[in-house]
C-alpha cells in the first residue's frame, strides 16, 4: 500500500485589514491545477471572508467551492481549536489523497502560535505539516505606528518609547504574529514612501529571527512558488518561538481577545454615499478597527461589498442578488469597547431609517 506524503499546510496570519484574504484569493486564482482546501476563520457573525473566497475562479462549481471552504465562524482559531479545528482537519486528513495543499486564514485577532502547536497532535502530525506561517503586514499602518489602520492615533510619546509599545494589546498581537512567521509579507508597499518602507522593514526585522525572509508586495500579488513549498515544518520549532501570550494557554481563564468586540448590524437598503459617510463618522468617533459587510443599494441589482480599515474603505459590486435573498445591508464592526445599540442607532439616524 502506498504511503501518502504529509499534506502541506500554509497558515496566513496578520492584523486586521493587512490583506490576508486578498493574498489567499490571489493564491487560489493562480493555483495552476493544485487541489487546495481552505479554512477561513472569521471573527464576527458574518462569514464575509468566506463569501469572498468562494467567488474565486478556481475552476470549480459553487457547490464544489462550498465543499472546499471550511469556515470557522465562532471566534479565533486559538480559542476554538479543540472544538472546531480538530474535526475539520480530521475530515481533510481523511481526504488528503484528493488534496495537494491546505490554506488557513486566521482571524486578524487570532494568535498563530497555538494553531501551529495543534499540528503537534499525533493524528494531525502523522498526516500534515505546516509548510509555512506567512504573516501579512499592513505597511502603511506600521509606518503610522498603529499596526492596524484605525483613526485614533497612538500617542506620540508612546511611539517613541519602545517600553510603552508593549503595553498595547495591538502591538503585542502584532509582535506575536511576527514571532510565529516563517515568511513576512510587507503589503501595500505602493501606499507608502520608500523611506517609510525602509523604516517598516527595520522595525519588523527586529521582531524576527535572522532566517525569516521579508518580502514586499502590493495587494498580495506574488508568485505562488514564493508562497508555498517552503518546507518550514513550523510545528517542529514553534515551541521555541517566544510569545507575549504564551501563559494564556497554560490554565489561565483570561484572554486578551476579550478587549475586542465584534458586533453585527442589519439595516435596510441604504444610499451608498450616505452609508460610507456614516461609517466614516463611526470610525472616527468610536475608534473602530475594521468594517466588513454587504450593502443593498436602492435600484442596484448587485450587492455592494464593503471592507474598511480605519477611514479607508474599499468597495465593489461583487455579485447579483439571488431571487430568494432578502436585500438588506449587513455589517460587522470590530473594535474595542463598542456599544452595539448606540452604534446601530447612530447609523440608522444618519441614514434616516
Amino acid at each position: 500500500m502506498k504511503t501518502l506524503a504529509k499534506l502541506p499546510v500554509t497558515i496566513v496570519t496578520g492584523f486586521l485589514g493587512s490583506g490576508k484574504t486578498t493574498l489567499l484569493r490571489h493564491m487560489l486564482d493562480n493555483a495552476q491545477g493544485r487541489r487546495i482546501a481552505v479554512i477561513v476563520n472569521e471573527f464576527g457573525e458574518l462569514g464575509i471572508d468566506g463569501e469572498i473566497l468562494k467567488q474565486c475562479s478556481i475552476g470549480c462549481t459553487e457547490e464544489e467551492a462550498n465543499g472546499r471552504v471550511y469556515e470557522l465562524a465562532n471566534g479565533c482559531l486559538c480559542c476554538t481549536v479543540q472544538e472546531e479545528f480538530f474535526p475539520v482537519m480530521r475530515e481533510l486528513v481523511a481526504r488528503r489523497g484528493d488534496l495537494d495543499h491546505i490554506l488557513i486564514e486566521t482571524s486578524g485577532l487570532a494568535l498563530p502560535k497555538p494553531l501551529v502547536q495543534a499540528f503537534q497532535w499525533p493524528e494531525i502530525r502523522s498526516a500534515c505539516t505546516v509548510d509555512a506561517v506567512i504573516t501579512v503586514v499592513d505597511s502603511p499602518a506600521v509606518a503610522a505606528g498603529t499596526f492596524a489602520a484605525f483613526p485614533d492615533q497612538v500617542d506620540a510619546q508612546r511611539k517613541l518609547d519602545p517600553n510603552l509599545d508593549h503595553e498595547s494589546p495591538l502591538h503585542e498581537l502584532f509582535a506575536d504574529q511576527l514571532a510565529s512567521a516563517d515568511l513576512v509579507i510587507l503589503n501595500k508597499t505602493d501606499l507608502i514612501s520608500p523611506e517609510d518602507l525602509a523604516r517598516v522593514r527595520l522595525e519588523v526585522a527586529e521582531e524576527l529571527p535572522p532566517a525569516v525572509k521579508i518580502i514586499e508586495a502590493s495587494s498580495g500579488r506574488l508568485p505562488l512558488d514564493v508562497l508555498i513549498g517552503l518546507g518550514a515544518g513550523s510545528e517542529e520549532h514553534i515551541d521555541g518561538r517566544h510569545s507575549h501570550h504564551d501563559h494564556h494557554h497554560e490554565g489561565e481563564d483570561d484572554h486578551d481577545h476579550d478587549a475586542f468586540d465584534s458586533i453585527s448590524i442589519d439595516l435596510p437598503q441604504a444610499d451608498e454615499a450616505l452609508l460610507l459617510d456614516a461609517l466614516t463618522q463611526l470610525v472616527v468617533q468610536h475608534g473602530i478597527l475594521r468594517v466588513k459587510g454587504f450593502a443593498a443599494i436602492p435600484n442596484k441589482p448587485m450587492r455592494l461589498l464593503i471592507q474598511g480599515v480605519g477611514t479607508r474603505f474599499d468597495k465593489h459590486f461583487d455579485r447579483a442578488w439571488s431571487a430568494d435573498e432578502p436585500r438588506i445591508t449587513r455589517l460587522v464592526l470590530i473594535g474595542q469597547d463598542l456599544d452595539a445599540a448606540g452604534l446601530e442607532a447612530q447609523l440608522r439616524a444618519a441614514l434616516s431609517v
